[in-house]
């Protein structure tokens, strides 16, 4: 190159010329204004009015369209590289390399890949320093193409991409397989006659290998000769003893190559008798006939088939002891996986466990079943009849007695009796004969009436009330015995259900009852239930209709008293309770009829009325009242608040 000033311009000069198209320009001197012109163009320098004039008088129309098209595309250059770097990211499945910029050092590099299809050890370095393993994959592939190329004598062949035909074919011979037709006719068309020959050699070799193979597993009738034939890889994989697939030996079968069948089918068998003894410690054994008895018994072992006695004294006596304990395990490891799964053992599984010693897998099942029970007895449900009996027989009545203290804990839920610490018996057994809907024995009545749950109206009571309702009507119904009725209509008023109460009582031709006594009690009852309704008018009428029939129970005089103190009569009241006093009614059941009173009167002010005249009365006989006295009062302060 030379040094000389003048001569570096004149070259310079006439690179822009050819850059921006003024080649027919003659003038060459750098001393021309188009020099001047180009360098301030090349330079992004602006052109003058001037020069832009000069430029038209000198007809370079064709330059004046470069110089205002560079700037354009210097812009676009950018955008051009930026494509073309996406596009060898592409390629070359970079997908998780953080520097990607066009100054990044991965863009020269995927550029020469491209281009020279191989790298320096340097540039490699650095594929692996940034973590880009595809690349490096990408590079060896490369690598290991070009030296298959030179070993299959290929190297004139120009393509070097991986998805070349070529490299696949070179694969395939360097595996030893053998070329198809298209495969092979593909090299003659690109003239790759060397490959082809080695191709050929290779060939003469295999078919030679495919006789041989042929004769050694009498398969000689077989007329095809060439190593693409499937039975040659069949033959192979058999020297290599490797096990043949179901597609393979169905192919035998459909050739009717039976002898070569046969032969296989002793060789699988021989090896899986071999498999078996080292598999299950029976290799003191030389016993390696295929029908001899221990073959047939590792298969069982290896079937996961129960070993029966018999087999088990087998073994004994060739003192294959580590057989039998490796049996005997893996045939309780399968159990325990029944048992696992849900399923219960049979009575023939529990037998052969005993016999053998495996007690343990027997404890695993029940205590399985027995979890299985309690996680059923969790999510709500009942033991059923077979759960209870397989309980006891097991004896796992731990499970019976969880089962009880869960629905018992439910049932006090219930029955809303969780605040209250009630032993399990008796209570249990009332609770869930309330649930079957039975009727209680004296005994259990005697316990409620002492905890005092029938003089309140808990859930308890009013299940007990309408269990013995029922009963007094189907009495009544069973024996027409009109005595019942009293008796229903007053379980129906004790189980909230005055309604019933009333129905029990409707539609009765009192003219056609001769006893007194049994009138009152019916017409006391109705007007009880008319009363619980509210109904008082209708309950007065009854109670002294029933005082005509029976002037001296006190009953019907009980409930005009507290038909009147649900009247605010208060003085009138009194007058009716004390002469229910007098026919032999108990202060308690004034006092019970007073309570009453006060809690279903619906009108806080009525209330009010009657807590403060029982207070007034009497504040000890009475101090149940304050409660209400207390609520209200509360009640009055909230609102007062709001």
């Amino acid at each position: 190159m030379s040094n000389d000033p003048f001569e570096v311009q004149v070259q310079h000069f006439a690179a822009l010329k050819s850059k921006y198209q003024a080649t027919k320009y003659e003038d060459s001197s750098p001393s021309s204004l188009l020099y001047l012109i180009l360098r301030k163009a090349d330079l992004e320098f602006e052109i003058t009015d001037f020069e832009w004039n000069w430029l038209l008088e000198h007809e370079l129309l064709e330059t004046i369209e470069a110089i205002e098209q560079e700037p354009l595309r210097k812009a676009e250059e950018p955008r051009k590289l930026d494509a073309k770097f996406s596009q060898l990211k592409s390629k070359f499945k970079v997908t998780r390399h953080r520097d990607l910029r066009l100054s990044s050092p991965l863009y020269p590099i995927l550029w020469k890949l491209d281009s020279e299809n191989k790298l320096t050890d340097l540039e490699v370095k650095y594929l692996q320093e940034q973590g880009l393993t595809e690349i490096v994959a990408i590079v060896e592939e490369m690598a290991r193409f070009a030296a298959l190329k030179a070993k299959y004598r290929a190297t004139q062949y120009p393509d070097c991409s991986l998805d070349s035909p070529l490299y696949q074919i070179l694969k395939q011979l360097d595996a030893g397989e053998i070329l198809s037709d298209v495969e092979a006719n593909w090299l003659v068309n690109n003239k790759l006659v060397d490959t082809l020959e080695i191709f050929g050699q290779q060939k003469a070799v295999w078919e030679a290998e495919f006789a041989q193979l042929k004769d050694k597993y009498k398969a000689s009738e077989y007329p095809e000769t060439s190593a693409s034939s499937p039975l040659y890889q069949v033959l192979k994989n058999l020297e290599v003893d490797q096990q043949l697939s179901e597609s393979e030996l169905n192919w035998l079968e459909e050739h009717q190559l039976s002898e070569t069948l046969n032969l296989v089918l002793e060789i699988e068998q021989t090896r899986h008798f071999a498999e078996l003894k080292v598999k299950y410690k029976a290799n003191e054994s030389e016993d390696s006939s295929l029908s001899s008895h221990l073959y047939k018994v590792l298969k069982k072992i290896d079937l996961d088939n129960q070993l029966g006695e018999q087999d088990i004294n087998f073994l004994k006596k060739r003192k294959l002891t580590e057989t039998i304990t490796l049996a005997l395990d893996k045939y309780a490891a399968i159990l325990k996986s029944k048992i696992k799964s849900g399923e219960q053992l049979s009575e023939a599984d529990i037998d052969w466990l005993q016999k053998n010693g495996r007690e343990d897998v027997i404890t695993f099942a029940i205590d399985k079943y027995a979890a299985s029970l309690k996680s059923k007895i969790k999510s709500g449900e009942q033991l059923s009849e077979a759960d209870i009996d397989w309980s006891q027989k097991n004896g796992r009545e731990d499970i019976i007695t969880f089962a009880q203290e869960k629905k018992f804990a439910a049932l006090k839920v219930k029955y809303r009796i969780i605040d209250r610490d009630f032993p399990f018996d008796p209570f249990y057994a009332i609770m869930v004969k309330l649930e079957k809907e039975e009727r209680l024995d004296p005994v259990l009545v005697v316990q409620l009436i002492q905890q005092k749950l029938l003089a309140s109206h808990g859930r308890i009571a009013i299940a007990y009330h309408r269990l013995e309702a029922c009963f007094y009507e189907q009495e009544y119904e069973r024996t027409g015995n009109k005595w019942n009725l009293p008796n229903a209509s007053s379980h129906w008023r004790k189980a909230d259900e005055p309604n019933s109460a009333l129905k029990v009582t409707e539609n009765l031709d009192f003219d056609q009852i001769k006893e007194n006594k049994l009138k009152s009690a019916l017409l006391t009852t109705r007007g009880g239930a008319f009363r619980d309704i509210h109904k008082l008018g209708d309950a007065e009428k009854c109670a002294l209709k029933a005082i005509e029939y029976q002037p001296q129970s006190h009953h019907p005089y009980t409930l005009m008293g507290a038909i009147c103190f649900e009247r605010s009569q208060f003085s009138e009241g009194e007058r009716w309770f004390k002469e229910a006093i007098k026919r032999g009614a108990e202060s308690e059941d004034i006092d019970s009829e007073l309570k009453q009173v006060v809690k279903n009167t619906k009108d806080e002010n009525k209330r009010r009325q009657v807590v403060e005249y029982l207070l007034k009365k009497d504040p000890q006989r009475y101090a149940w009242a304050k409660a209400y006295r207390k609520r209200q009062e509360g009640e009055d302060a909230q609102r007062k608040n709001s």
